[in-house]
């Protein structure tokens, strides 16, 4: 696990942004965090250094936005309303990790075991007295992150907490 502290919501979209220099398709990224503690500003920093140039919302209601950034197609879902793991199956995150694109997966901590590899972003609800202050931790499940952890690590490095 490594841990990161962000003091601001730009520092949160440098940290997605280094993130998303170490994606490639089939990547599964999972946002854990409660409610307000910035998945969504998270997403916001991945999709604009892929190339995202349309702004980036929490698809809540309509569950999966998808992003051609020209480069690569991100896929933004957000798995707060599902009830049932057969809703999460009706929207075929597995074909849409294989069509060439990074699925990024807002409240997917919740059927995160049923996901497979994937890298854990898990951001912290904020303290009232510091309402930018983040911890973000990263969680690699998997051989395809164990693989980039070294290079993780270093690009995120600049936030770790000592």
């Amino acid at each position: 696990m490594i841990s990161l502290r962000s003091d601001s919501v730009v520092a949160t979209h440098a940290i997605a942004s280094a993130l998303a220099g170490l994606c490639q398709a089939g990547d599964l990224i999972v946002l854990a965090g409660e409610m307000g503690a910035g998945k969504t500003a998270f997403a916001q920093g991945f999709g604009s250094a892929l190339g995202v140039k349309e702004p980036i919302t929490s698809p809540t209601f309509t569950l999966v936005h998808s992003y051609d950034t020209g480069r690569i197609d991100l896929h933004h879902a957000d798995l707060y309303r599902l009830d049932r793991m057969a809703e999460v199956a009706d929207l075929a995150l597995g074909e849409l990790l294989e069509s060439d694109g990074i699925v990024l997966v807002e409240w997917g901590d919740v059927v995160g075991s049923q996901l497979g590899e994937r890298l854990e972003v898990r951001l912290t609800e904020p303290d009232f007295d510091q309402p930018e202050w983040r911890v973000i931790e990263l969680v690699g499940v998997g051989r395809a992150w164990a693989n980039r952890w070294d290079r993780l690590t270093n690009a995120v490095s600049t936030w770790a907490v000592r």
